[in-house]
């Protein structure tokens, strides 16, 4: 199946980013892909945390989910659309959420970020509970391919990539992707990006598709960017260092079974 992470250097104007979004995702569906998984924060990387709560919606109902859901159902393929903050309780904090829409446009899956981003080594500070809610429940779905093959599709988001119980928890459900839509800072990215995203895929034997923004931002902000797709051997299949990209690349599911069969380690699970 092939597949494609969008690289961004998302801007303050949802607008200009929804735009760019659609740009990038036509041409993923003009090579061929079936999934296509879009960076967090794609739809607004604001000059203050509190901007998020200006372009929050309600599940179910907005222009960013309109745009998402028509661009799934006009290209025919399967998009996840990265991040977009979802309204909860009175608004005054939102969901960072990650919502999958198939071929038809429908959303058939809801992933909220479990785990809130927070550094500060002097120069940088960074506090996601200052206007997110975390969410609680890990979240797979499955997707049938066009040739019959269905994948076990496992979600997260940033910072989640931490958290290695989180993906345990997919490998034991049997998932063989696992999606990290990320902004990562530059700092943070450096040092550890490349070296978490190879050690999910080694240590639970699936594919992993990591689509990041990369760049200098209007808001000042620098991100890792390095999107990757990584196979279960820890293999990194593609990657873009900086700049708005369609990274791409195929999953295979005799690869995924032979990496599976030489090297059983699920199986040989104690604690």
């Amino acid at each position: 199946m092939k597949v494609a992470a969008i690289q961004m250097v998302s801007s303050t104007s949802l607008a200009s980013n929804l735009e760019r979004a659609a740009v990038l995702l036509a041409e993923a569906a003009a090579w061929g892909a079936e999934l296509v998984v879009l960076p967090e924060y794609f739809c607004l990387l604001g000059r203050r945390d509190t901007d998020k709560l200006q372009i929050q919606e309600a599940y179910g109902s907005g222009p960013i989910q309109d745009f998402l859901a028509g661009s799934a159902r006009q290209l025919g393929m399967w998009i996840v659309g990265g991040t977009l903050p979802l309204t909860v309780g009175d608004g005054g904090r939102v969901r960072n959420s990650s919502l999958v829409f198939d071929p038809t446009g429908a959303c058939v899956a809801r992933y909220d970020k479990i785990h809130l981003f927070r550094f500060d080594n002097g120069q940088e500070r960074f506090d996601e509970s200052r206007v997110l809610e975390p969410g609680t429940e890990p979240v797979l779905f499955e997707l049938a391919a066009r040739d019959g093959q269905r994948w076990r599709i496992g979600m997260s988001v940033c910072y989640d990539l931490r958290f290695p119980e989180l993906y345990r928890g997919y490998a034991a459900q049997g998932a063989d992707l696992l999606l990290v839509p990320s902004a990562f800072t530059h700092t943070t990215g450096q040092a550890h990006w490349e070296l978490l995203l190879r050690t999910r895929a080694v240590e639970n034997l699936a594919y992993v598709l990591a689509p990041a923004q990369g760049g200098l931002h209007e808001n000042g902000r620098r991100t890792w960017g390095h999107s990757q797709l990584v196979d279960p051997w820890g293999v990194v299949l593609a990657e873009q260092a900086e700049g708005e990209a369609v990274v791409r690349g195929t999953l295979d599911a005799a690869r995924l079974a032979a990496c599976r069969a030489q090297l059983p380690a699920l199986q040989h699970r104690v604690l």
